[in-house]
């Protein structure tokens, strides 16, 4: 996914700036960096690798090395950000979240020495934020460069520009799948993916760009390049998974959207008795824990947690880009509280089940730790289809997906054509999935939230939330 925080003030920024990106940590894991404006100095930018130290470790010393009225900052899953660029629309750094699906046709357009413009590629490959700014460089200002983007790629865009005169350009992706707020104090303006960055910091609440929005901030104002579109399809998973717990996106809080998910898939359990003689009811660790809160209250069931994650020392457990190393990492995390495991009967809800290759590792330790049975639940759909807006299962093709490879067990490809059917448990098909995947994981029960629940958790009309990767709707 990724993250940005950007700040203009009347005072320095770097600090800000600093502690904003920190607080955007959870949302990306493989690269770090911030740019900064200083009317003597220009633009200054710095890049570090934090796969294997967070970000406030790599960039300690930035308070030395970096100063100016105007900064960015941005965490990344994938390509080193911010970068600078001189072009027609003057010097800038830029930074961008998303993905761009037809990168190799826009490259071939916009990236060949024959162009105008052209950044030398690294390592082979461009980064993304290497395209956005040579489509932006075929426009003659910020605004229509940026939406002269966002509507030549096939994906998402958020940008975040620090121009070479000291103002933040801020523009929300074209359909609004990933949030842009601002934030405002007593001596400047910020931009964030995540409001209680800078709610943090001291700013108050001042706007959530609409989907293409752009504004333009400077230390004293803000101004409207382009206003919003009438067509949102913001990304339900920001509250299911990837949202911090304190955050809120169009006004919808995250914690207390996850709880009231929970509350739905108890009361559907109630109906058709699903799990019963239950000891416990657990959240797999971390975002699944508010999901299994809210079961918990509606169910009468008390919560408890039977393991524990040691973070501490160990990095999240998706930061190995080897899967293998990932699940060992991630079952070196858990240690178990036997007295809460031993001959127990327990619930688990976990935000979604992907691949379902932790999950494995994760019920497989609760048995060796003496569970009695272990019933699971997914805080979503059924995933069927891999994410082609945000990435964020990082899939490289769907029959990573675990649904995708239990319906080709049963039915073959035919299954495929049935998928809507697979999602439903009322269904024939759907309780066979149900049951071939309890039966390879060892589940007493499975069940998945509804799409109707997971619409109705999140309470925003649902023609504007993105289920793409639950029903292939765009």
């Amino acid at each position: 996914m990724g993250g940005f925080f950007g700040a203009v003030c009347k005072h320095d920024a770097i600090s800000d700036v600093f502690f904003g990106t920190d607080y955007h940590s959870h949302l990306g894991t493989r690269r770090a960096g911030m740019a900064a404006y200083d009317k003597e100095i220009g633009l200054q930018r710095d890049i570090h690798n934090i796969q294997n130290s967070p970000f406030r470790t790599k960039f300690d010393k930035i308070f030395e090395e970096m100063r100016g009225t105007a900064a960015i900052g941005c965490i990344s899953d994938f390509d080193p950000q911010p970068l600078l660029f001189h072009s027609r629309l003057g010097t800038y750094a830029i930074c961008m979240i998303g993905v761009i699906q037809n990168a190799k046709e826009l490259i071939e357009q916009y990236l060949t020495p024959g162009n105008s413009f052209f950044n030398a590629m690294t390592g082979g490959n461009i980064n993304s934020v290497d395209i956005i700014a040579a489509l932006m460089n075929q426009k003659d200002s910020f605004a229509e460069g940026i939406q002269f983007a966002q509507e030549s790629i096939e994906g998402t865009a958020s940008i975040l520009v620090l121009t070479g005169y000291g103002t933040l350009i801020a523009a929300r992706d074209r359909l609004g799948r990933i949030p842009i707020l601002i934030g405002k104090s007593e001596d400047g303006y910020c931009a964030a993916f995540e409001s209680f960055a800078y709610q943090k910091l001291g700013y108050a609440d001042e706007k959530e760009l609409g989907p293409g929005e752009i504004v333009e901030l400077t230390a004293d104002s803000m101004t409207q390049l382009a206003p919003p579109g009438k067509e949102m399809k913001i990304c339900s998973f920001l509250w299911t998974y990837f949202g911090f717990p304190t955050s809120t996106y169009e006004g919808v809080n995250v914690e207390t959207m996850r709880n009231r998910n929970g509350q739905i898939m108890a009361r559907q359990d109630k109906i058709v008795s699903n799990a019963e003689s239950l000891d416990y009811v657990s959240g797999v660790p971390d975002s699944g824990t508010a999901h299994a809160i809210g079961y918990a209250n509606e169910s009468g069931v008390p919560f408890a947690r039977p393991f524990i994650k040691y973070t501490p020392s160990w990095a999240r457990s998706f930061t190995p880009t080897n899967q293998k190393e990932r699940n060992k990492v991630a079952k070196m995390k858990q240690i178990p509280i036997h007295d809460l495991i031993q001959d127990k009967s327990l619930l688990f809800i976990d935000d979604s089940i992907v691949r379902g290759t932790q999950l494995r590792e994760t019920v497989e330790f609760l048995y060796n730790n003496g569970a009695k049975a272990v019933h699971m639940r997914s805080a979503c759909p059924p995933i069927m289809y891999g994410c082609k807006y945000l990435n964020f299962t990082r899939s490289t093709g769907e029959m990573e997906l675990l649904t995708r490879r239990v319906i080709m067990e049963l039915e073959g490809e035919e299954g495929f054509n049935h998928l809507e059917e697979y999602s439903d448990s009322s269904t024939e098909r759907g309780q066979k999935m149900r049951k071939c995947i309890c039966e390879k994981f060892k589940f007493a029960s499975l069940e998945f939230q509804s799409m109707e629940g997971m619409i109705e958790s999140i309470g925003i009309e649902p023609c504007k939330l993105c289920t793409y990767c639950w029903n292939g709707k765009e």
